[in-house]
């Protein structure tokens, strides 16, 4: 057998393969044996009719069949012969040739693995934020809790005051239409409310607009012009300005429950306060080390992509970032965007969807590598805890569930997912990592 394989650009080669005419003819006497055994024609007994009638009858066929099965041979032949490469795919077959002496032929396109030398990915040297549940944090989430049960009452014997509680009615417009009119059904609260709850504070709704309400009392009207931020969720009307007509309806007093054992026991039945902030900092530790073990894996993962440049088959690529690109809509469509401004967006939108997706590709062909040089695997026992843990979650018996996967030829994805996770796990316990102080924004969380 003649096999010839040519490597192209992008992580793409070029099989020619030219099978002997006694290898092909000796298979077609294979196929057509096959044939004769199975096939069932009128007036014959299973097996005793001529070679003749059943090429006649099922030619097609046998001539498909025979095709296969060559094709199938010399690509496993290829592989053999070229074991350092990865065939990710193998493209439909062209210039399917049988020649008058009986030799066969055809070409075929690979789609084949990166070509890469695998950084040193022991040790990589990441920063992730200062783990810490100080007292001031538990504070904070007591004073939260405060507020959910706090008694609010009528304030009338004077005007609006910094740090307040305000109830206003309002409606708003641009260029003298009303803001839904301009923006869409998305901006219909923003362009009308009533009984709309305000503090009165800074960074509350629009920049100037509660500075504008300080002096005024229940039962006065307000007309406030701000300008909407330029990351305004709405393009149509980022830095427009906005005149809203505003009702003062009532000025609340917030007061606060005492923080004692009494609202411990309201909060949590049977628990002081000491447990309370107990029970605080045990949740918050969990979740901040949930939060910090994926901070881990996100920070590897991108400093293990950055390591190292290598192509990507862009079959593949194009196919993630088509993926990742109705994701990102998706997700933007769920957070209220129209799709004129997904529309006015597809540039960045492709950007974006692009970047998820090479980083996607870079990390699992990376992670694989990484498997394979690790020898990791996953047990069968491993494998089902998995399984049944998945249909635990789907709500699915667990059987039912596993067979299901195994008629959608899932379960070796599952398995592989499992190999790539064990090789997350493996760079996150040989990283390098400095705390560092976290930002405003991490403590926030």
């Amino acid at each position: 057998m003649n096999i010839s394989l040519e490597k192209q650009p992008k992580c793409l080669a070029e099989l020619k393969a030219e099978v002997p005419a006694d290898l092909a003819n000796k298979e077609r006497q294979s196929v057509l044996k096959a044939f004769i055994r199975e096939a069932r024609i009128p007036g014959f007994r299973p097996g005793k009719a001529p070679k003749s009638i059943i090429e006649k009858h099922h030619g097609e066929a046998i001539n498909n069949e025979l095709e296969e099965r060559l094709i199938n041979a010399a690509i496993q032949e290829a592989i053999k012969k070229h074991d350092d490469l990865k065939i990710i795919n193998i493209k439909t077959p062209e210039n399917v040739t049988h020649a008058a002496d009986g030799t066969f032929s055809f070409n075929a396109g690979l789609v084949l693995s990166p070509e890469f030398s695998l950084p040193e990915y022991k040790g990589l040297e990441i920063e992730v934020p200062k783990a810490e549940i100080t007292d001031e944090i538990i504070d904070q989430n007591l004073d939260q809790l405060r507020q959910r049960f706090a008694d609010y009452s009528d304030v009338e014997d004077r005007a609006i005051e910094e740090g307040d509680l305000v109830v206003i009615d309002y409606t708003s417009t641009i260029d003298g239409k009303p803001l839904d009119e301009v923006a869409g059904e998305q901006a219909k609260t923003l362009a009308a409310n009533e009984g709309y709850w305000i503090r009165i504070e800074e960074e509350a709704f629009f920049p100037g607009f509660t500075d504008a309400l300080i002096g005024a009392k229940p039962g006065e009207e307000k007309e406030i012009s701000v300008t909407l931020p330029n990351d305004f969720p709405l393009a149509e009307i980022r830095e427009k300005d906005a005149l809203f007509h505003v009702s003062v309806k009532q000025i609340k007093h917030e007061t606060l429950p005492e923080l004692d054992d009494e609202f411990a026991e309201k909060i949590n039945p049977g628990k002081t306060l000491e447990d309370l902030k107990t029970l605080i900092r045990d949740d918050l530790e969990r979740r901040q080390k949930s939060q910090l073990e994926e901070y881990k894996v996100q920070a590897v993962i991108a400093k293990l992509v950055e390591s190292v440049e290598f192509e990507l088959p862009e079959e593949i690529l194009q196919a993630e970032t088509q993926g990742q690109a109705d994701q990102i809509v998706q997700e933007a469509s769920q957070s209220g965007a129209s799709d004129d401004e997904m529309t006015d967006q597809q540039d960045e939108i492709k950007e974006e969807a692009t970047a998820r997706a090479t980083t996607n590709l870079k990390s699992n062909f990376l992670l694989q590598e990484i498997a394979d040089a690790e020898k990791l695997q996953i047990t069968n026992q491993e494998l089902m805890q998995r399984l049944t843990l998945m249909a635990k979650q789907a709500k699915e018996p667990t059987k039912k569930y596993i067979k299901q996967l195994q008629r959608n030829g899932q379960i070796n994805n599952v398995r592989q997912n499992m190999i790539l996770a064990k090789a997350v796990d493996l760079l996150v316990d040989n990283a390098s990592i400095t705390e560092i102080e976290p930002t405003e924004d991490e403590n926030a969380q």
